[in-house]
């Protein structure tokens, strides 16, 4: 597959400057599973005692890297990470699991550890063997390579279809100490998590349990990853791991995700979990515009959620913002079709902040003329009144352009 040298126009400007976090090295390295030309395998180290929370696909057809890393997470510490581009090791069968054994074996010995303290993940192609030699082989020059500042070649390790690198940084205050957060992901098509994200792991030199690590990790996901969509497809391989390296000493008497000692860390997790899904959506396959659904007046929150997800999947929607046509009753069909209650007559709906529907009806100040400069715009804004309760949400998408079809019909090539 030839990689694409088009960078999203909605790419951050510029690299965010991660520092290094005390605990962790990381080292990337060309293996040729699949790129030429391009690191497509990463390790990551970290000290003994990590602790470890993980959220993963919830898809009936998850890889082998995933049901090891469930297997793995219940020791709740960990000691290396392996990730490889190019092929997802899913829906491989028997061959799958022996690859990831071995390379766990593999990676067990080259770091020192045990082999249920390393976690493994995997993206690109399913349905096709992985050889685990081709990462085995490459253990030694990666454990000479480990750095504590190689972040950005880190997230670039991990791209597939990625157009840049993910990456973010956060830092809070925890029992008078500052605690670092970083976190590096990948993602642009397949993206519709259940309960994870594509590949995301996140490492903090706080030093709080894996129980606690793992309810904040998983409040934290519901409000990002869980509410952005690309293209509605989740995938075999989504993880999110979050790691916990203890070098600080902070938080290693907190037994309780609700102490509020947490509150600062748990606020930088939300943030730096938030702004790793946008990039993400972003980079969606073919992206030319970010598009946040604001969802107000549901039964629950919860239904918020399913409504505003309701209208970032229709291709009618996405394919009418990629055209900048304000053609607001295709959002009028997206929440009808949502399952969810909705008052017709009651139904509002806003465009950059301008009105263009009440009371069931198109609002009689509206003109078209009022949005076009907003749908010609990178970031579009719909905002959602369905009349029946005080559930409100917000979720991310993109819109979908001719680029996605030929991103996708030549992936395998």
């Amino acid at each position: 597959m030839a990689e694409s040298a088009h960078v999203s126009p909605l790419a951050p400007a510029e690299w965010p400057e991660l520092p290094p976090i005390k605990g962790v090295a990381l080292a990337s390295v060309e293996a040729g599973i699949m790129y030429r030309g391009r690191p497509d395998v990463l390790l990551c180290v970290m000290d003994e005692g990590t602790q470890v929370a993980g959220v993963f696909t919830k898809s009936l057809t998850a890889s082998a890297p995933v049901d090891l890393c469930r297997a793995n997470l219940a020791g709740g510490t960990a000691r290396a990470l392996i990730v490889n581009a190019g092929n997802a090791n899913a829906f491989t069968g028997k061959a799958g699991v022996t690859s990831v054994k071995q390379t766990a074996a593999g990676v067990a010995k080259a770091t020192g550890c045990r082999a249920d303290e390393v976690f493994i993940a995997s993206t690109g192609v399913i349905g096709e063997s992985l050889d685990a030699g081709k990462i085995t082989s490459v253990l030694g020059v990666l454990s000479d390579r480990l750095d504590e500042n190689a972040w950005q070649d880190a997230a670039s390790a991990i791209m597939t279809t990625d157009t840049f690198p993910k990456a973010a940084t956060a830092s809070a205050r925890l029992d008078g100490k500052k605690i670092t957060l970083n976190g590096i992901a990948k993602g642009s098509g397949m993206i519709a998590p259940d309960m994870a994200t594509m590949l995301s792991f996140v490492f903090t030199d706080a030093a709080l349990p894996a129980p606690v690590l793992q309810t904040l990790l998983q409040q934290a996901t519901d409000r990002s990853f869980n509410n952005i969509t690309v293209d509605s497809d989740t995938s075999t391989s989504d993880t999110l791991m979050l790691f916990a390296s203890g070098a600080s000493e902070a938080g290693s008497d907190i037994q309780d995700p609700a102490d509020p000692r947490l509150k600062a860390f748990s606020k930088a997790l939300n943030t730096l979990l938030l702004d790793l899904a946008h990039q993400v959506v972003r980079d969606g396959e073919g992206a030319e515009k970010f598009v946040s659904v604001e969802i107000q007046g549901a039964e629950s929150d919860a239904a918020a959620r399913r409504i505003g997800l309701a209208i970032a999947n229709s291709p009618l929607v996405k394919t009418a913002i990629a055209g900048e046509d304000a053609n607001w009753g295709r959002v009028v069909m997206a929440v009808g079709k949502s399952g969810e209650r909705a008052e017709r007559d009651k139904l509002k709906i806003w465009i950059g902040g301008v009105r263009v529907a009440i009371k069931g009806q198109r609002d009689p100040d509206y003109r078209e003329e009022m949005v076009t400069g907003h749908m010609a715009s990178r970031d579009v804004v719909l905002k959602v009144d369905v009349g029946v309760g005080k559930g409100k949400a917000t979720v991310w998408t993109c819109d979908l352009t001719h680029r996605y079809i030929d991103i996708n019909a030549d992936y395998r090539s």
